[in-house]
C-alpha cells in the first residue's frame, strides 16, 4: 500500500479487470471507507489459491491490517466493522484408515 488515487491493482491487473463482479470490488474497498481514507492509498496485492470471493476478502483483510500499520487510531473503527478478523477454517487433516479427512470405505456386513 502506498501514497496515491485510490487504484488497487490484482496480479499486475486493475481490479476491474481481475474480478469482474462490482460486490467483491466494493467489498475490497470497505476498509477505506470505514476509516475516511478512500482515494488516498493505491494498493498492489499479488494473491493466489481460492476464488474471486477468497482472494477479495483476503485483500480485504490486507488492506484493513495495512491501514493499522500506518494509523493505529484506525484500529477501533476496523475492528467495529469486523475487518480484522481472520477467517480461521482450514482443510482438515487426512486420518490414517480413511481415504480422505471424513471419508471412510463403503460398509459391507457380508
Amino acid at each position: 500500500m502506498v501514497p496515491g488515487t485510490g487504484k488497487i491493482t490484482m496480479n499486475g491487473k486493475d481490479v476491474s479487470d481481475y474480478i469482474p463482479f462490482d460486490n467483491l470490488i466494493l467489498d475490497m474497498r470497505q476498509p477505506f471507507a470505514v476509516t475516511e481514507t478512500e482515494g488516498s492509498y493505491d494498493v498492489l496485492v499479488n494473491v493466489r489459491g481460492g476464488g474471486f470471493s477468497g482472494q477479495a476478502g483476503a485483500t480485504r483483510h490486507g488492506i484493513a491490517r495495512a491501514l493499522l500499520t500506518v494509523d493505529p487510531d484506525f484500529r477501533g473503527p476496523l475492528k467495529r466493522a469486523g475487518l480484522l478478523t481472520r477467517d480461521p477454517r482450514m482443510k482438515e487433516r487426512k486420518k490414517y484408515g480413511l481415504k480422505k479427512a471424513r471419508k471412510a470405505s463403503q460398509f459391507s456386513k457380508r
